[in-house]
């Protein structure tokens, strides 16, 4: 049985191991800053692409004269639903 304590490393063996750490550590130190890298010129496309698109949005007005409801279906199939502004339920109430 070995002793832990007192086991020696051969000097050359140490020397080979921290520079394979060494080594290690920069090939994890470049991966890591070409990860960033890629992340940010991802980033960078998505909002280059998504910024192609031109965004609006329109106010329709559709009256509906004294009665009834004022209902506009867009050429996108997006139904809008107005209000009822009839005088004639708030004479009914009285």
């Amino acid at each position: 049985m070995v002793d832990e304590k007192n086991v020696t490393v051969p000097y050359i063996v140490y020397e080979s191991e921290m520079a394979r750490a060494e080594r290690r550590q920069k090939r994890n130190f470049i991966l890591t800053i070409i990860l960033v890298a890629a992340l940010i010129l991802s980033n960078l496309g998505w909002l280059y692409a998504w910024m192609q698109y031109d965004y609006e949005s329109s106010d329709i007005v559709v009256d509906a004269g004294d009665r009834g409801n004022a209902n506009y279906i867009g050429h996108d199939g997006d139904i809008s639903n107005g209000e009822d502004y009839s005088f004639e339920e708030n004479e009914d109430k009285k």
